[in-house]
């Protein structure tokens, strides 16, 4: 609710001043009515970790990398088991594999992990691709990247990894770059990436989805932190950005179709879906900052888009609003685990990093 406050300045101040209105704007004016959900806590995570990403193989969860905190980066894969609700293994990544902003696609047993952060704060990207084969935990390299990219859209389909989007070097420029390259079995059937079409708006932190053999992008924004110039340690510093509700589906003629949009923006939801009854479900995020504090703003609401109807609709309220979580399904159950959590109920300002994890019975409509 936009609230004017129409008191006027009075006393030494006033000469050089005139009656400007200020203007409030509550924290929460972003939340979207939604249907409260019965949440369970389960095991927390090995560590707390943001902008980790997330592979669901059966009754297997593989959480990969992340920052532990802004001045530290996790080098390895913690699994959790859905059957038993246990964690269960670690496996240690390469140490020339990127920490956070990464792309990530599966086909059942090799998990594909492409560019990234390397590093904490706000440091460089890297190029490399590497392959974890989930039977014998031994990890593999294809070709690099044609240039290094921050969270790029990434999915297989129909046999090429497809890599779109993200932001470019400087971590805040948007990329609108797409390439592909044909893979099976955890290895490269080509020796460099083909060029395809350029995604229709650039940047990092969306969802990529393939369901029903078609490509979905999700969300997702344009700009992020960069270092501060002369930073020894690469230190992060705020740079504008625009969150958007843009969907697109990438069509058998290779041309891309708008959906769509969500109900509202929403960014940092790369491994925050999963596919149930053939619709997507996202939860969390972050949304447009606020207009007249600028704060970054995280979202808390479980949002569905049906594939049989093509509507969004808002299913449910998360236990606190969260951005990049990590999510996945199994028997009934839709879990979440890590990511930012909000301040409190009332500030939707990102805040403590979390080991979180938690579950909820899911019905659909």
């Amino acid at each position: 609710m936009l609230i004017p406050n129409l008191t006027h300045y009075s006393g030494e101040g006033a000469k050089n001043a005139k009656s400007v209105p200020q203007r409030f704007l509550s924290a929460t004016f972003a939340d979207l009515p939604a249907p409260d959900l019965h949440w369970e806590k389960m095991p927390s995570a090995p560590v707390p970790r943001l902008d980790g990403y997330a592979i669901q193989i059966n009754n297997l969860f593989y959480v990969f990398a992340g920052y532990g905190s802004l001045d530290y980066v996790h080098s390895h894969v913690d699994i959790y088991n859905f059957s038993s609700n246990t964690w269960v293994e670690r496996v240690d990544m390469p140490k020339d594999m990127a920490h956070s902003h990464l792309g990530i696609a599966t086909d059942g047993r090799y998990i594909y992990v492409v560019s990234g952060q390397y590093g904490p704060q706000c440091r460089g990207p890297i190029a490399r691709v590497f392959v974890l084969d989930t039977e014998t935990k031994n990890w593999n390299s294809l070709p690099p990247l044609p240039s290094p990219r921050y969270a790029p859209a990434t999915q297989l389909w129909r046999g090429r990894l497809h890599v779109m989007g993200g932001s470019k070097e400087n971590r805040h420029t948007p990329g609108l770059d797409h390439w592909s390259l044909a893979v099976k079995d955890g290895e490269a059937l080509e020796k460099q990436w083909r060029t395809e079409i350029p995604i229709p708006r650039g940047g990092p932190h969306r969802a990529c989805i393939v369901v029903n053999d078609q490509l979905l992008v999700i969300g997702g924004q344009e700009g992020d932190f960069m270092a501060k110039p002369g930073s020894p340690i690469f230190k992060c510093s705020r740079r504008l950005e625009v969150v958007y509700d843009d969907v697109y589906m990438l069509d058998d003629e290779m041309k891309w179709k708008v959906l769509p949009p969500m109900p509202k923006p929403n960014s940092h939801i790369e491994c925050a879906w999963v596919i149930v009854n053939n619709s997507i479900i996202i939860i969390g995020g972050t949304t447009e900052k606020h207009p007249i504090t600028k704060r970054m703003m995280l979202v808390g609401e479980v949002f569905q888009f049906n594939l049989d109807s093509m509507t969004w609709s808002v299913i449910g309220k998360l236990p606190y609003r969260v951005k990049t979580t990590l999510a996945g399904f199994w028997d009934g159950w839709l879990y979440f685990t890590s990511g930012q959590r909000d301040r409190g109920p009332d500030n939707p300002q990102p805040r403590k990093v979390i080991a979180d994890m938690w579950r909820t019975k899911l019905s659909l409509q």
